[in-house]
């Protein structure tokens, strides 16, 4: 590839920000957290154990590629270490996508680290009660996990436009958060207000500008298909997942095309 020595240099630059101990600590965090989660479900200890690690992993790892965002590319600007970094014969773009694509890949890493631990951890209490409906960690695992990063990616994606468009580093975290929360929650809304429209006054009015972000926003909730693990049921999966995730991938590659051109016409002082 012609930009793998700008890959090498993110990477470096990542481990340099101590990407590792990031990692360590998660895994430890992880860890405790299903350990102590499987105390309070006498009936299905390694569902719950699998269902509170699975949303550990969800919560956290968005966090940790933000957080690698500001380090690598807002920070970046904001030190003005574009002088140099940006000053090479090279195209713009690929110092945007190699940065992006260190991250993807530090990430996707990690998820299968977690993933592993996970499943180990799964299995080892699993083993201690005998449940009606063990979860499914074989391929129903595996489509959970890709979900999972396909997620992770739409994410990214929307960080980085922020992190290229933004003059404030701190507002990379706080709009790529935002935009998760918004974008994992708003489909759960609607439904809710479909089945019962007394929770909350003019529900019509309030449900349908909650459907206009369908427009604007992916359905991140829609890529969460864990149910399909935690049971062992290849019914819990859409009909529709291969839309889903075609729309996810176009959603995220739009994004990452909007980046490298508010990167080609951004304006440095």
């Amino acid at each position: 590839m012609l930009f793998s020595p700008l890959l090498f240099i993110a990477l470096r630059l990542a481990l340099r920000a101590r990407f590792l101990s990031f990692a360590l600590w998660l895994s430890v965090f992880l860890i405790a957290t299903v350990l102590m989660v499987n105390q309070f479900s006498g009936r299905q200890p390694a569902t719950v154990a699998l269902d509170v690690g699975l949303s550990t992993i969800r919560l956290v790892l968005p966090l940790l590629s933000t957080l690698l965002l500001q380090e690598l590319l807002s920070r970046e600007f904001d030190r003005k270490l574009y002088l140099s970094s940006l000053t090479y014969p090279r195209p713009r773009h690929q110092f945007l996508l190699g940065r992006v694509a260190a991250i993807a890949l530090l990430m996707l890493g990690l998820l299968a680290v977690l993933g592993v631990l996970l499943a180990g951890l799964t299995t080892w209490i699993g083993h201690s009660y005998e449940q009606s409906t063990p979860p499914d960690l074989g391929l129903p695992y595996l489509v959970t996990l890709a979900f999972i990063a396909l997620d992770l990616l739409v994410v990214l994606a929307i960080g980085t436009l922020i992190a290229v468009t933004t003059t404030t580093p701190s507002f990379v975290l706080i709009g790529t958060l935002g935009f998760m929360l918004v974008a994992r929650s708003y489909s759960a809304i609607v439904a809710l207000l479909t089945r019962d429209s007394t929770l909350v006054g003019h529900a019509d009015t309030y449900q349908s500008s909650l459907s206009l972000l369908g427009y604007l926003l992916p359905d991140l909730a829609a890529l969460d298909v864990r149910m399909i693990s935690l049971y062992g049921q290849w019914q819990f999966l859409p009909e529709d997942w291969a839309l889903r995730v075609v729309s996810a991938l176009a959603y995220a590659a739009a994004l990452l095309g909007l980046s490298v051109w508010a990167l080609n016409r951004k304006k440095f002082a």
